[in-house]
């Protein structure tokens, strides 16, 4: 009888278990579909927070190992509380113009944890597959703890490298002898993994797995090294991907069906959205990773013998006031000046005097997926306003001023006219179809891609010079004078 009742109480703590896993794995489905939209956007990552946080909770209650609940109950919850803390912080000091940055560092640090938990169970495996009879069995094991090291090493370690190219600490290292060196470590990484899963395994001896990680961790800084310019946006997203897959090995490796749908749905989302981005530019996955973007700056023509025409704010101010139609087109440059607000506010002016204002987003704008959206969407701009590249350059003809705020690359004539230039062949905003131009800029420097852009001296564009913020500012006070 006592035996019975045990195992009853086994069944339902377990049943209680699965059941809070499948809730939280409905939870995190409903999250990402929530994701889709500014307006539903925080309450999908509300609910996202809410499935995991009833996985972590009813893991430490319920869950049983041999017969055994979790120990070190106190251990985790510190831990819980001091990770908690540091990203509750982070998440909250962290400006816009750095947010590419910090979901670099969160990204890494989920390819991290995903890593440790392959090194820890390594050894487990190890001695399992010493003394098995028949070691096939254990090779999904095997499989699930190699792969989530390997790429999880590699996601952690090109994060973090993408950090620091961001964040402008590094730079690019662009050598073709690279390109032979990612190779030769894949192969070598894949190769040892077999190796490692299938020769006879002398127990305690963990040497092979710790050359395995050190191995894939400089794979992933080879990765990430040669890329830089307009595709740091894909390598952010497929290194999500990455992170993704690397935590579905983990919960292969524990049964864990919370863990495992959370792993997929990241895995698979980042990797649509990689697709997505590269058929955007045009280009394969294949090409944005041992392509040439920023390799140099010898696309487009000098600039020596070129005239560039300003205009002035009193101009500027009467041309947009008697438009009936404007495009605003946002890059990295708006978010640096943290000039969002202002152009939210200059478009309320122009709106109030009768004037459709849209922006023309570009699927690669910014430092990161979304970051147009998201920088928008924080100064309350309707997501309606929001025009995708290929509907904007549909409108751009007619279209009387089309307002570059802070890009280049996105605008650059030189990805259709330029065969020579790097990006050749990505599809831009099509800001030459309107009938005026204003690009605002700092200076007259490159872009992130280290490319010449000859738009600037176009006929039809004129340089509005100056601090973003700074520059509407004066331009919103401009029109308010009129």
């Amino acid at each position: 009888m006592e035996t019975i009742t045990k195992l009853i109480e086994f069944t339902s703590e377990i049943s209680i278990l699965e059941l809070s896993y499948i809730v939280a794995s409905v939870l995190f489905i409903l999250g990402l579909k929530k994701l889709s939209h500014p307006a539903t956007a925080r309450a999908g990552n509300l609910w996202s927070a809410a499935g995991m946080t009833a996985a972590i909770i009813f893991t430490i209650l319920f869950h049983k190992k041999d017969g055994e609940p979790i120990g070190n109950i106190v251990w985790i919850v510190v831990a819980l509380a001091i990770g908690s803390f540091i990203g509750w912080y982070a998440s909250k000091k962290v400006k816009m113009t750095a947010m590419p940055q910090i979901v670099s560092i969160f990204n890494g640090m989920g390819g991290a944890c995903a890593a440790l938990i392959s090194m820890m169970e390594f050894p487990k495996m190890q001695a399992a597959l010493a003394i098995e009879t028949a070691p096939h069995m254990l090779c999904g094991e095997a499989i699930a703890i190699l792969l989530g090291l390997m790429i999880g090493s590699v996601s952690f370690a090109g994060s973090m490298i993408a950090f620091l190219k961001l964040d402008g600490r590094i730079g690019d290292i662009k050598n073709p002898v690279l390109r032979i060196i990612n190779l030769t470590f894949l192969v070598v990484l894949l190769v040892a993994l077999v190796l490692i899963m299938f020769l006879q395994p002398v127990e305690g001896n963990n040497w092979p797995i710790y050359v395995f990680a050190c191995a894939a961790l400089l794979y992933g800084v080879t990765f990430v090294m040669p890329i830089g310019g307009a595709d740091m946006p894909v390598v952010i997203s497929l290194l999500n991907s990455f992170t993704g897959v690397a935590a579905a090995m983990g919960g292969f490796l524990y049964n864990n069906q919370a863990m495992l749908t959370g792993g997929i749905l990241v895995g698979s989302s980042g990797t649509i959205l990689t697709i997505l981005m590269c058929k955007a530019m045009n280009r394969s996955l294949v090409n944005v990773i041992i392509g040439a973007f920023g390799v140099s700056a010898a696309g487009g023509s000098e600039a020596a013998d070129k005239t560039v025409k300003e205009i002035s704010l009193s101009d500027a101010a009467v041309l947009l006031s008697y438009s009936q139609k404007i495009y605003i087109v946002p890059g990295y440059g708006l978010a640096v000046a943290q000039a969002q607000h202002l152009c939210h506010e200059l478009d309320n002016l122009l709106s109030s005097k009768g004037v459709e204002v849209k922006y023309a987003i570009h699927p690669v704008a910014g430092r990161m997926p979304g970051h147009m959206n998201v920088l928008l969407a924080e100064a309350d701009v309707p997501y309606e306003k929001l025009v995708e590249m290929e509907d904007a350059n549909n409108e751009m003809a007619n279209t009387d001023v089309a307002i570059v705020i802070g890009a280049n690359d996105v605008v650059n004539p030189a990805a259709e006219e330029d065969p020579s230039s790097p990006i050749y062949g990505m599809p831009i905003i099509k800001v030459l179809d309107a009938r005026n131009i204003i690009v605002m800029k700092r200076s007259m420097a490159a872009g992130y891609a280290a490319i010449p852009n000859n738009l600037f001296y176009h006929p039809k564009n004129r340089m509005l010079f100056g601090d973003a913020k700074v520059t509407l500012q004066k331009l919103v006070a401009e029109i308010k004078s009129l």
